[in-house]
């Protein structure tokens, strides 16, 4: 019998699944809707269906891949776990301190500062110290941890950080720490911040380590349960979790260190975009990745993902390597209303898949940009392989009387009034990683995936000036087969500051290489070939007196003056293309980086079989389909995307409709289909 991989990933509408034969690479979609109030729900029983579907048993699973949203939505909604805290001396505050940061508002005097993770009242101050260059200053005061630990017990608070003020150069006084508290407390999850984020920067770290330690309960036991549930159901196979960086680590890691799996689901889909541009000879994209309840997008140059780490997860920094991801609320269950002020707005609400939008017939009574498009005739009566049956006429009635009556306008023009707004916003996001971080979106591709990304692609493509976007073969599983196509990946971090003119080449060595030690120790405990290892280092520099760094690579498989002064080159280039100067001036060594990677069995994306059909025979249907570039409705042909051969060359107006998703190719536009059966398009 063949083995299979399945990769699962958990959306806010939808839960996309990819049944992969390890054997023959064919690989087979499957959705099933999203249940949030148990994500682990919608999981399990997609993976029933899938398997039932495909006459699969359990047990010729290998491997499970998983994208999940827990660790994110409990820190954008507050459903964390009360967390304890224990600082040196002095440090109670440094939490309420911050950065002093305002964030950017029309009226700054409207700004109310957030509640912190931990109130001051479950902070607890213990004597130690330790210099930035690991000498022990003061021992630390083993009592008032044992002390702290009580404390934490009789408040029945069970999640504990502990964030020492240069732990990162020296671990051993939060490495006791957490053995005292364990001691003490047994049923405490302890997370300390030498491990989680082994750097300097207090503020960003303790927040680091904290919000690690506030959602660690909640994840612990989802992914826990999901092993427990898998084992029951006699899938006895490896279970990955997607991080934040764009990589798989082993569920026994993502328990630990869940702030990592912060972007787990759309890390998915931009590793999905790395695979569809390099398939289809793109070097520069953007992912746009338009769901249910959100837009994810993100830019890719030269063939590599942008990483940012300086990023945040709702109000607070996350100083993780992580993927510039740009989310905003804006997708297909976005709810449109009329303002008091009398103007259309777009989300951030959205309807969700529960109720859903209005044409769902699940009780939603709030237009959405679904219900816009459907009267605009841009998307099927059936949808999801004709599982789901959608209401036209609900859409336009209430489109007609809380959006067209109000503001005075036919029912038609403010469907598409929706979709402008709604695009317009999207735009927005792209801009942010885009041209804020200085490239010109019309020097990239945009790859739109999604369930409703190909319906607004082309659109948002015109209003940047885009002309190149592709489409994958299945767009509204995309992040789900991202998970397949990603590698074992672990980051690495160590604060090493090297001033000029004295850089220490041999002392940069040693730390890459502990550093590298132990992401040999990783890749072995998760079965890694060592000739499949790799290891690539990265480094932290600054002007001196600058207060933040740039990240470039360091080349070289040892540290030499050459190569530092390569990375020195590198960094002046970087700064230049990010704030439009660079400085004849010295250079400061900060963190040292290091990430290694190794394949677990990921697959590649396989070809159209043979036997499919020229454009014309792929016809399903014509229909009446508004579009503002036409001045209306205009005649278009409804293609069945599966019996499309490749090489098909389809002109706009038409939709090419599969079982996830539907692509609108504009006026104007035409598309091509590729030999993996991406759907190419380009201005006529």
């Amino acid at each position: 019998m063949d083995d299979y991989s399945v990769a699962v990933d958990v959306g806010g509408t939808f839960t996309d699944i990819v049944l992969c034969n390890l054997t023959t690479n064919e690989q087979l979609v499957h959705k099933t809707p999203s249940t949030p109030d148990d994500p682990s729900t919608g999981f399990l029983t997609g993976l029933k269906e899938v398997l039932a579907d495909n006459s699969v048993l359990a047990s010729q699973v290998k491997h499970v891949f998983h994208g999940t949203t827990i660790a994110t939505n409990a820190i954008l909604e507050n459903k964390g776990s009360p967390v304890g805290l224990v600082v040196p001396e002095g440090f109670k505050f440094v939490l309420e301190i911050g950065r002093h940061g305002t964030p950017r508002l029309v009226n700054p005097q409207s700004w109310v500062k957030p509640d912190r993770p931990v109130r001051p009242r479950n902070i607890v101050e213990v004597a130690e110290r330790a210099g930035f260059n690991g000498e022990v200053l003061i021992p630390l005061d083993e009592d008032a941890v044992r002390a702290a630990a009580k404390k934490f017990r009789a408040d029945e608070i069970t999640s504990i950080a502990v964030s020492f003020l240069h732990s990162y150069s020296n671990p051993d006084h939060e490495n006791r720490a957490k053995e005292l508290i364990l001691e003490e407390y047994p049923d405490a999850q302890v997370s300390i911040s030498s491990e989680v984020l082994a750097v300097f920067r207090e503020y960003e770290r303790t927040m680091t380590t904290v919000l690690n330690a506030y959602v660690m309960p909640r994840v612990s036991s989802y992914i826990g349960n999901l092993e427990s549930s898998l084992r029951a159901n006699a899938v006895d196979s490896s279970f990955s979790i997607m991080k934040s960086n764009g990589g798989m680590i082993g569920a026994d890691i993502a328990i630990r260190q869940p702030v990592h799996t912060a972007l787990s689901g759309p890390a998915a889909g931009v590793m999905a975009t790395l695979q569809i541009a390099e398939n289809t000879g793109v070097r520069n994209s953007i992912s746009f990745d338009m769901g249910g309840t959100s837009t994810d997008v993100s830019l890719m140059r030269d063939g590599s993902p942008t990483l940012n780490l300086s990023g945040r997860l709702g109000t607070w920094p996350i100083q993780l390597p992580m993927l510039d991801i740009a989310t905003i609320g804006c997708g297909g269950g976005s709810i449109a209303n009329v303002s008091p002020y009398g103007s259309l707005t777009v989300g951030p609400a959205s309807a969700g898949s529960v109720p859903g939008p209005v044409c769902y017939g699940k009780g939603g009574t709030a237009p959405t940009v679904t219900d816009a498009n459907l009267v605009l005739g841009r998307i099927n009566t059936q949808i999801a392989g004709g599982s789901l049956p959608l209401h036209a006429d609900d859409s336009a009635k209430v489109i007609k009387e809380t959006i067209a009556t109000p503001l005075d306008m036919d029912l038609h023009a403010a469907a598409s009034g929706i979709l402008s707004i709604a695009n317009n916003t999207m735009v927005g996001a792209i801009r942010n990683v885009s041209v804020e971080r200085g490239h010109d979106p019309q020097e990239f591709a945009l790859v739109a995936y999604g369930g409703a990304g190909p319906m607004h692609a082309i659109d948002v493509a015109n209003l940047l000036g885009i002309n190149r976007v592709v489409v994958p073969l299945y767009p509204g599983i995309a992040s789900a087969y991202g998970l397949l196509v990603a590698e074992l990946k672990n980051d690495y971090a160590r604060t090493s500051l090297q001033t000029p003119p004295d850089y220490d080449p041999e002392g940069m060595e040693r730390v890459y290489g502990e550093m590298e030690s132990e992401g040999t120790a990783w890749l072995r405990e998760e079965g890694v070939p060592e000739i499949q290892h790799v290891f690539n280092r990265w480094a932290d520099l600054r002007y001196t007196h600058q207060g933040s760094e740039v990240t470039v690579s360091f080349d070289g498989s040892q540290v030499t003056d050459e190569t530092i002064g390569g990375a020195i080159q590198e960094f002046h280039n970087h700064h230049e293309q990010l704030y439009g100067f660079a400085l004849d001036q010295p250079v400061e060594i900060v963190t040292l980086r290091v990430s290694a990677s190794g394949d677990v069995g990921s697959v590649d994306m396989p070809e159209r079989p043979g036997g499919l059909v020229a454009p014309e025979q792929a016809i399903a249907s014509r229909r009446q389909v508004f579009f503002d570039e036409s001045g209306g409705f205009v005649p278009c042909n409804i293609y069945d995307r599966d019996r499309l051969a490749p090489g098909s060359s389809i002109n706009g107006p038409a939709i090419l409709e599969g079982m996830d998703s539907t692509v609108l190719i504009n006026p104007g536009w035409t598309g091509q289909i590729d030999k993996y059966g991406n759907c190419i398009m380009e201005p006529i």
